[in-house]
C-alpha cells in the first residue's frame, strides 16, 4: 500500500478538477492539464479534494498508485504556481537571443541551434547566458530543458556548455596537469 496514494490533493480555491471519460481535468483561470486514469486506479473528488485508490492489491497497480496521485497534485500545483527550470550557458562566444517563436543559440557551431518552444511553455532570456523555461507542466518543463541541454553538454575538461543553475561539473585535469604530477 502507498503512503503517497493514500494522501489526499487540496484542490484550492480557483482551481476546478473534474473526472471524465477515464481522465481527470485540472483547470484555473490560467492553465489547463489533463492526465489520463490508469485502469486499476479509482480516482473521486470529494470536499475540495482528490482522493486515490488501488481497485486491486496487484503490484503494478500499487506503482501506480502513488504515481498518480503524484502526477495529479503537481497538476494542481502546475496551474496555480508552475514551474521553471533555469539554464546556464558558459563559454566563449556562447550565446541565446530570443526570436518570435522559440530562441537561437549560438555554441560553437558553424551553425546557429534555432529551437522552437513547445505550446505551454515559455522561453525567457536573462542576460545572453541564462534561459528560464517556465510552464504548468512539470514534465513538460523538465523535458524541455533537457532538450536544450542536449545541444551542448558541459565539456568535462573546460566546463563549456549548457548547465542547470546550480550544477557542480567535476572537471578533469588535462594533460599538463597530469605529467607535472608524474615528472
Amino acid at each position: 500500500m502507498s503512503r503517497i496514494g493514500n494522501q489526499p490533493v487540496t484542490i484550492p480555491q480557483g482551481v476546478t478538477a473534474t473526472i471524465a471519460a477515464g481522465r481527470i481535468v485540472v483547470k484555473s483561470a490560467t492553465a489547463e492539464l489533463s492526465q489520463a486514469i490508469p485502469a486499476g486506479i479509482k480516482v473521486e473528488i470529494k470536499d475540495n479534494q482528490v482522493i486515490c485508490s488501488p481497485i486491486s492489491k496487484t503490484t503494478d497497480v500499487s506503482a501506480l498508485h502513488g504515481l498518480i496521485r503524484s502526477i495529479i497534485a503537481n497538476m494542481v500545483l502546475g496551474v496555480t504556481v508552475g514551474f521553471t527550470k533555469t539554464l546556464e550557458i558558459q563559454g566563449t562566444g556562447y550565446r541565446v537571443k530570443p526570436l518570435a517563436e522559440g530562441i537561437e543559440l549560438s555554441l560553437g557551431f558553424s551553425h546557429p541551434i534555432i529551437y522552437h518552444q513547445p505550446a505551454g511553455i515559455k522561453l525567457e532570456i536573462k542576460e545572453n547566458k541564462f534561459i528560464v523555461v517556465s510552464g504548468p507542466d512539470k514534465y513538460l518543463v523538465g523535458q524541455v530543458a533537457a532538450n536544450i541541454k542536449k545541444f551542448r553538454h558541459p565539456d568535462v575538461y573546460k566546463g563549456k556548455g549548457i548547465r542547470y543553475q546550480g550544477e557542480v561539473i567535476k572537471l578533469k585535469p588535462g594533460k599538463a596537469a597530469k605529467a607535472a604530477v608524474t615528472t
